[in-house]
């Protein structure tokens, strides 16, 4: 599994978010992040959204650090990517 992480650049809620994905699956990522106690209610179809303070712990505990550009294309190669034409969908 590789679970990859973006920089916390997201503003809101008083600070900025990440994206927590996996390039395999989904149950790979819940459990990551169960693993790291993110609560589930953080998940958003296909990423979780941590907050800045929970990122370096985040990376320590195995995420990979990438760029915003190469998580969504690693996201999309995998076939978990949720395009915003789906999330209006649902």
């Amino acid at each position: 599994m590789t679970v990859l992480i973006d920089q916390a650049i997201w503003p809101a809620h008083d600070t900025v978010w990440a994206h927590l994905v996996s390039d395999t699956s989904l149950d790979e990522l819940h459990a990551f992040a169960e693993a790291q106690a993110i609560p589930r209610r953080g998940f958003d179809l296909d990423h979780y959204d941590v907050p800045l303070e929970r990122w370096q712990a985040l990376v320590d505990a195995g995420a990979l650090p990438v760029s915003g550009r190469e998580l969504v294309t690693r996201l999309r190669a995998s076939g978990l990517r949720v395009s915003a034409r789906e999330r209006r969908g649902l």
